[in-house]
């Protein structure tokens, strides 16, 4: 990607990803809560956020392959 787009010197990919469906009925609602995302994130840290996230919904994770 690098040599053949020479503009995306820089671009990395990440380490890891997750993925998580959204019902229909709370689509308007994650669509606001996208759109003031970079707000929100002044008062809680994304790391602070994922893990209140994946405790709330009983996803169990080893914080050791969270992060990277």
């Amino acid at each position: 990607m690098h040599q053949t787009f020479s503009q995306h010197q820089n671009f990395e990919w990440q380490e890891g990803y997750g993925a998580f469906s959204v019902s229909i009925s709370h689509l308007d609602k994650t669509i606001a809560y996208i759109k003031n995302q970079k707000e929100h994130h002044k008062t809680r840290t994304f790391q602070e956020e994922y893990l209140s996230f994946l405790k709330k919904n009983n996803i169990a994770y080893d914080e050791r392959y969270i992060w990277g």
